[in-house]
């Protein structure tokens, strides 16, 4: 399993940095820097009645990816110690972007 730390604190799955899935799905597919991936995971938290209140925020979880040119990507799973998610103040998963992304 994979350490991740999200800095995307207005994501409803977020609570003190961590993600409170199980699991999270990288996506870009023809990315060539971290810039062109994102959280797909992700969904804004609007201040409304659904929150993580019950869930326990995870510091490793399986992290699926769908970014084929990153290093880290084995069989579609990343294999990397630890990334972290950027995009605070994201409205959409594509304001989101894995940072751990290398090209190989």
């Amino acid at each position: 399993m994979t350490k991740l730390e999200c800095s995307v604190t207005n994501c409803v799955h977020n609570a003190d940095r961590c993600c409170c899935k199980s699991s999270i799905l990288v996506d870009g597919h023809k990315a060539s820097s971290a810039e062109d991936t994102c959280c797909a995971s992700f969904d804004e938290s609007k201040g409304g009645v659904f929150t993580n209140l019950f869930k326990t925020p995870e510091t490793r979880l399986e992290v699926s990816c769908d970014a084929e040119k990153c290093m880290y990507n084995e069989d579609r799973r990343c294999v990397a110690d630890k990334i972290s998610i950027n995009g605070d103040g994201a409205a959409q998963c594509g304001e989101t972007r894995c940072s751990t992304f290398k090209a190989r």
